[in-house]
Protein backbone atom coordinates (compact mmCIF):
# COMPACT_ATOMS: atom_id res chain seq x y z
CA UNK A 1 0.00 0.00 0.00
CA UNK A 2 1.47 3.31 -1.06
CA UNK A 3 1.29 6.50 0.99
CA UNK A 4 -0.79 9.33 -0.44
CA UNK A 5 0.94 12.28 -2.09
CA UNK A 6 0.25 14.52 0.90
CA UNK A 7 1.93 13.23 4.06
CA UNK A 8 3.61 14.92 6.99
CA UNK A 9 6.40 12.33 6.88
CA UNK A 10 7.13 9.16 4.96
CA UNK A 11 9.93 6.59 5.09
CA UNK A 12 10.53 3.12 3.64
CA UNK A 13 13.17 0.42 3.40
CA UNK A 14 13.44 -2.94 1.62
CA UNK A 15 15.29 -6.22 2.02
CA UNK A 16 15.61 -9.44 0.02
CA UNK A 17 14.60 -12.55 1.98
CA UNK A 18 15.23 -16.17 0.98
CA UNK A 19 11.68 -17.25 1.89
CA UNK A 20 8.36 -17.40 0.08
CA UNK A 21 6.11 -14.30 0.17
CA UNK A 22 3.41 -16.31 1.99
CA UNK A 23 5.86 -17.24 4.76
CA UNK A 24 7.02 -13.64 5.13
CA UNK A 25 3.41 -12.46 5.22
CA UNK A 26 2.60 -14.97 7.98
CA UNK A 27 5.40 -13.48 10.06
CA UNK A 28 4.58 -9.78 9.68
CA UNK A 29 0.81 -10.28 9.94
CA UNK A 30 1.24 -12.07 13.29
CA UNK A 31 1.31 -8.91 15.40
CA UNK A 32 1.96 -10.98 18.54
CA UNK A 33 5.48 -11.63 17.15
CA UNK A 34 6.39 -8.02 16.29
CA UNK A 35 8.53 -7.73 19.42
CA UNK A 36 10.87 -10.38 18.00
CA UNK A 37 12.22 -7.98 15.40
CA UNK A 38 11.14 -4.41 16.12
CA UNK A 39 13.45 -2.25 18.24
CA UNK A 40 10.38 -0.44 19.63
CA UNK A 41 7.26 -2.62 19.31
CA UNK A 42 7.09 -5.34 21.94
CA UNK A 43 4.12 -7.20 20.48
CA UNK A 44 0.40 -6.94 20.25
CA UNK A 45 -2.90 -8.56 21.11
CA UNK A 46 -5.95 -8.91 18.89
CA UNK A 47 -9.06 -7.16 20.19
CA UNK A 48 -12.63 -8.49 20.12
CA UNK A 49 -11.68 -11.81 18.53
CA UNK A 50 -9.72 -10.26 15.66
CA UNK A 51 -7.33 -12.42 13.68
CA UNK A 52 -5.77 -10.10 11.12
CA UNK A 53 -8.55 -9.46 8.60
CA UNK A 54 -9.22 -6.00 7.20
CA UNK A 55 -11.18 -4.05 9.81
CA UNK A 56 -9.80 -6.05 12.78
CA UNK A 57 -8.23 -4.12 15.66
CA UNK A 58 -5.28 -4.90 17.90
CA UNK A 59 -3.50 -3.28 20.81
CA UNK A 60 0.12 -2.63 19.84
CA UNK A 61 2.57 -2.43 22.73
CA UNK A 62 5.74 -0.33 22.50
CA UNK A 63 8.72 0.56 24.64
CA UNK A 64 11.69 2.90 24.48
CA UNK A 65 14.25 3.74 27.14
CA UNK A 66 12.06 6.70 28.13
CA UNK A 67 8.55 5.21 28.20
CA UNK A 68 6.05 2.44 27.41
CA UNK A 69 2.73 2.85 25.60
CA UNK A 70 -0.05 0.97 23.88
CA UNK A 71 -1.99 2.12 20.83
CA UNK A 72 -5.04 0.58 19.22
CA UNK A 73 -4.54 -0.11 15.52
CA UNK A 74 -6.86 -1.15 12.69
CA UNK A 75 -5.90 -3.51 9.87
CA UNK A 76 -6.29 -1.70 6.53
CA UNK A 77 -4.87 -4.38 4.21
CA UNK A 78 -4.50 -8.13 4.68
CA UNK A 79 -3.57 -9.90 1.47
CA UNK A 80 -1.53 -13.06 2.19
CA UNK A 81 1.75 -13.10 0.30
CA UNK A 82 1.30 -9.51 -0.89
CA UNK A 83 0.62 -6.93 1.82
CA UNK A 84 -0.26 -6.23 5.44
CA UNK A 85 -1.03 -2.66 6.55
CA UNK A 86 -2.35 -1.20 9.78
CA UNK A 87 -3.19 2.30 11.00
CA UNK A 88 -2.52 3.62 14.49
CA UNK A 89 -5.82 4.97 15.81
CA UNK A 90 -7.77 3.48 12.90
CA UNK A 91 -8.46 4.26 9.28
CA UNK A 92 -10.94 7.05 10.10
CA UNK A 93 -8.31 8.92 12.16
CA UNK A 94 -5.82 8.52 9.25
CA UNK A 95 -2.76 9.11 11.43
CA UNK A 96 0.26 6.78 11.36
CA UNK A 97 0.34 3.95 8.80
CA UNK A 98 2.65 0.92 8.78
CA UNK A 99 2.75 -1.27 5.67
CA UNK A 100 4.60 -4.46 4.75
CA UNK A 101 4.68 -5.29 1.04
CA UNK A 102 5.89 -8.60 -0.36
CA UNK A 103 7.01 -9.10 -3.96
CA UNK A 104 8.27 -12.40 -5.36
CA UNK A 105 11.94 -12.12 -6.27
CA UNK A 106 14.72 -14.32 -7.63
CA UNK A 107 15.81 -15.10 -4.06
CA UNK A 108 12.32 -15.46 -2.57
CA UNK A 109 10.75 -12.19 -1.45
CA UNK A 110 11.48 -8.50 -1.60
CA UNK A 111 9.96 -7.12 1.62
CA UNK A 112 9.34 -3.38 1.84
CA UNK A 113 8.26 -1.72 5.07
CA UNK A 114 6.61 1.70 4.70
CA UNK A 115 5.69 4.23 7.38
CA UNK A 116 3.82 7.45 6.84
CA UNK A 117 1.91 10.07 8.77
CA UNK A 118 -1.10 11.89 7.35
CA UNK A 119 -2.47 13.38 10.60
CA UNK A 120 -0.50 13.64 13.82
CA UNK A 121 -1.48 11.50 16.78
CA UNK A 122 -2.00 13.49 20.00
CA UNK A 123 1.55 12.64 21.11
CA UNK A 124 3.06 13.86 17.83
CA UNK A 125 0.84 16.95 17.86
CA UNK A 126 2.36 17.87 21.23
CA UNK A 127 5.93 17.41 19.93
CA UNK A 128 8.17 20.31 19.01
CA UNK A 129 9.35 20.48 15.38
CA UNK A 130 12.72 19.15 16.56
CA UNK A 131 11.09 16.24 18.39
CA UNK A 132 8.98 15.42 15.33
CA UNK A 133 12.09 15.44 13.11
CA UNK A 134 13.82 13.20 15.64
CA UNK A 135 10.92 10.76 15.50
CA UNK A 136 11.15 10.61 11.71
CA UNK A 137 14.90 9.94 11.90
CA UNK A 138 14.42 7.25 14.56
CA UNK A 139 11.76 5.55 12.45
CA UNK A 140 14.06 5.58 9.41
CA UNK A 141 16.69 3.61 11.33
CA UNK A 142 14.11 1.30 12.91
CA UNK A 143 12.74 0.26 9.50
CA UNK A 144 16.12 -1.07 8.40
CA UNK A 145 16.76 -2.83 11.71
CA UNK A 146 13.29 -4.41 11.74
CA UNK A 147 13.64 -5.70 8.17
CA UNK A 148 17.03 -7.26 8.85
CA UNK A 149 15.67 -9.02 11.95
CA UNK A 150 12.70 -10.34 9.94
CA UNK A 151 15.12 -11.56 7.26
CA UNK A 152 17.26 -13.35 9.85
CA UNK A 153 14.23 -15.03 11.43
CA UNK A 154 12.69 -16.02 8.09
CA UNK A 155 15.90 -17.53 6.79
CA UNK A 156 16.85 -19.30 10.05
CA UNK A 157 13.82 -21.56 10.41
CA UNK A 158 11.42 -23.32 8.04
CA UNK A 159 8.67 -20.91 6.94
CA UNK A 160 9.97 -18.30 9.40
CA UNK A 161 8.23 -19.97 12.34
CA UNK A 162 9.56 -19.67 15.91
CA UNK A 163 11.64 -22.65 17.03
Amino acid sequence: MQPPDETLASEHASVEIAAAPEAVYAMVADITRMGEWSPEATGGAWLDGGSGAVGDWFAGHNRTAAREWTRECEVAEAEPGRGFTFVVGGIAANCTWWSYEMEPSATGTKLTERWWIVNKTPALAAATPEQFAGRVELTRSMLTETLHRIKTAAEATPAGQPE
